[in-house]
């Protein structure tokens, strides 16, 4: 399992190959106080993508009866049907979705607080001595290296909680996958979708239908 990144907010989860941008949070970043003003270098808080283009090879013994087998003993899934289309995938989904909502949230929260301070500072500024301005600069970055700090924590949190729940979907993925390529004499299934490893395969040998309709057996 490897990883990527992409930038966009918490509600735009996008996956691809299983990957899933949960979300990003502005970062005031270095903050320099000039001509009466803080400057901000905004940049981003780049929540990771974890990148699920599982390969499952199955080495299996013998071939199963019962027909319906699939010619050849390759075959290939699409990774990201079953995630999109599997009753556990949407609910795995929904589960990154909310936490990330949550930690989004959080960091807003911050976000506001470092700006009212902000605010403050620009309206008394006039009216401060220069060692209660040097004070207040002070206590701002302060402040943003808490905030920094905030945001590297929730992003490990984010982290592991996809780790956690995709490894999750994954185990779910590798024993179905078994059940069915068993069934219909298989001996070995790659992954399909954008970042697997195969280039091109016959429509025939795809066995996502089956396994989506066992997984939603397994795991209504």
């Amino acid at each position: 399992m490897g990883s990527t990144w992409i930038d966009g907010p918490a509600s735009d989860l996008a996956y691809s190959s299983l990957r899933s941008g949960p979300c990003f949070s502005r970062s005031l970043g270095m903050v320099r106080w000039r001509g009466g003003r803080w400057k901000q270098s905004v940049g981003q808080i780049k929540w990771p993508v974890m990148s699920f283009a599982v390969t499952i090879t199955l080495v299996l013994s013998g071939c199963a009866g019962g027909g319906g087998k699939v010619d050849g003993k390759i075959g290939v899934i699409n990774s990201q049907r079953l995630l999109n289309e599997t009753s556990a995938g949407k609910k795995a989904k929904e589960n990154l979705a909310a936490f990330s909502k949550n930690r989004q949230a959080l960091m807003e929260l911050e976000e506001r607080e470092l700006r009212r301070m902000e605010e403050d500072f620009v309206k008394q500024s006039s009216v401060l001595s220069p060692a209660a301005k040097r004070d207040r600069e002070e206590q701002f970055r302060r402040r943003m290296q808490e905030y920094q700090q905030k945001a590297a924590e929730l992003n490990r949190e984010v982290q592991e909680k996809q780790k956690d729940v995709l490894e999750g979907f994954r185990d779910k993925v590798e024993a179905i996958v078994a059940r069915v390529a068993k069934r219909l004499g298989l001996q070995v299934v790659v992954d399909k979708s954008k970042g697997g490893p195969t280039i091109y395969h016959d429509e025939g040998l795809d066995i996502s239908g089956p396994v989506i309709e066992e997984f939603n057996r397994e795991y209504p």
